[in-house]
């Protein structure tokens, strides 16, 4: 299986809104603890906004990489945040990872009047989004007609440390996302699908569905596959560091099955690339057999104290 020995890298979300000193604190033990990438989620909600985030994060650090978990791409126009992307990776000096999606809350997108499309159209704009960011890092002026967006002999400034662009992460759940993901990113997400009215569809957390992803992924990629790096991250279930793991899976299948009338055996529960649930041993097992299996060596963790034991243990192996 390709990407079987990449090393693992380990991302966390950088946290509740907190004043810069804090936030630099928790910056700074993530550094020190095996943390590759602190990440900033991008909500309307009670959170620190990603770009001022990851400027504190880096002033604050000297190894650490920077990131989002992901940039909403309907909030802001590409070429504008292409200019506050390489900014960063300018005052990092080349430590920024780009994560953007195609936006999924809907109540976001009502509270500012902006207008919630189809999906289909959401991705179509990601893709062309896309473009607009790789041109504007390019090394001249560029020109890009499409359906979202027109630029002109724009010359994006200032260029970005990391050539040709820092890394760019794509994830999700369907076929279309991941084609994507497959054809323009250097890191693709595997997610689960989310469905309307519920957090998502079990069924698509198990490691044969995950499998399918990898697929759709390998046949959009190419040749480039091999390159890519593949991350996963947990879903539906907090992180659980437990030694009665076969117990909780239960309860989660259960949760589920109530919730969404989807039945998932707790085996299966255990064993997808979703549920981090388990004792320290059991779960640097998983990762190398998730490694192993579907060469996953990106890993979002969740918050910084979800599972410091396994990331001490795996970080860098």
């Amino acid at each position: 299986m390709a990407h079987a020995h990449r090393p693992f890298r380990f991302l966390a979300e950088a946290g509740a809104v907190s004043d810069g000193r804090a936030l630099a604190e928790t910056a700074r033990r993530a550094e020190a603890t095996g943390i590759d990438v602190l990440v900033i989620a991008d909500h309307l909600v009670n959170k620190l906004a990603p770009i001022p985030a990851m400027a504190t994060i880096a002033a604050a650090t000297e190894r650490l990489r920077i990131g989002t978990f992901v940039l909403n791409n309907d909030l802001r126009h590409p070429a504008v945040l292409a200019q506050d992307l390489a900014s960063l990776d300018v005052l990092s000096g080349g430590r920024l990872e780009i994560g953007i999606g195609a936006g999924w809350n809907a109540p976001e997108y009502r509270a500012i009047g902006l207008p919630f499309e189809a999906v289909g159209t959401r991705v179509a704009r990601l893709e062309e989004a896309v473009a607009v960011l790789k041109g504007s890092f390019g090394r001249g002026p560029f020109s890009f007609a499409g359906a979202h967006y027109a630029i002109t002999e724009l010359d994006g400034r200032p260029k970005p440390i990391q050539r040709p662009h820092p890394p760019l992460f794509i994830g999700g759940g369907g076929r279309r996302l991941l084609s994507l993901a497959g054809r323009e990113a250097d890191i693709v997400g595997l997610a689960p699908r989310l469905l309307p009215g519920v957090r998502g569809d079990p069924s698509s957390i198990t490691i044969a569905a995950t499998q399918e992803k990898v697929g759709w992924v390998r046949e959009a990629a190419g040749a480039r596959f091999d390159s890519l790096e593949l991350n996963i991250y947990p879903s539906m279930s907090p992180v659980l560091v437990t030694d009665h793991a076969h117990r909780a899976a239960s309860r989660l299948a259960a949760r589920l099955a109530k919730r969404t009338g989807v039945e998932v055996s707790p085996a299966d529960l255990l064993d997808s690339p979703h549920i981090f649930i388990g004792s320290v041993d059991e779960l640097v097992e998983k990762f190398r057999s998730l490694r192993e299996r579907l060469g996953v060596s990106s890993i979002m963790v969740g918050t910084l104290d979800d599972l410091p034991g396994v990331v001490e243990r795996l970080a860098g192996t």
